[in-house]
């Protein structure tokens, strides 16, 4: 299980993998509740996975989670037990004019975490840092370029695999800076 997050409750965790998310009781430590599955009927048919999730800081019926594709969906688990279906989806429209092979590779989602104020959420993919506001849906309200050097050596990058890297990122306490890996000795 790739990672496990605390509610704000004090009383409910999430358990993750790449295609399910489920709730657990702290109460309750034999069963838990499916709430996210994007497992496929036949795995052949399988477009995306999981990559990270987060409890909204002050609502903790609200959880945001990215995947491989370069969304973020926003879910309330309090609509249904089965979340198949999102409150929110965010993500950023593709300019047909740039698309490449490495498009859908680099816009894979590795990390999100809400900002304390609980109204906006960061994400970071393989080149940039993302900000977006939960009220606006249409695309970040900001992007930090982080590997655009790195755009002319995709394919080198490709072909030795570093292309697959995962970056994450961490929040001061007062939520104003972000810090960030990179491939540059020292933090974004």
């Amino acid at each position: 299980i790739p990672f496990f997050l605390i509610c704000s409750d004090g009383e409910t965790f999430i358990s993750a993998d790449d295609l399910r998310i489920n709730l657990w009781n702290l109460e309750i430590s034999n069963q838990s509740f499916n709430i996210v599955d994007v497992k496929p009927a036949n795995m052949e048919d399988l477009t995306e996975v999981i990559t990270s999730a987060e409890f909204h800081p002050k609502h903790c019926n609200m959880l945001a989670y990215s995947s491989s594709k370069g969304s973020i969906r926003l879910i309330d688990m309090r609509q249904s037990a089965l979340c198949d279906t999102h409150s929110k989806l965010f993500e950023e429209q593709d300019d047909p004019g740039t698309k490449s092979f490495f498009t859908e590779i680099i816009a894979s989602i590795s990390d999100i975490k809400f900002a304390k104020d609980g109204r906006h959420i960061l994400s970071r993919d393989y080149m940039t840092l993302k900000l977006w506001d939960i009220n606006m849906d249409s695309g970040p309200v900001a992007t930090f370029q982080v590997h655009e050097h790195l755009r002319p050596k995709l394919c080198d990058l490709y072909e030795n695999d570093s292309i697959f890297d995962k970056f994450e990122f961490c929040l001061s306490g007062d939520g104003l800076r972000v810090a960030t890996g990179s491939y540059r000795y020292g933090l974004s």
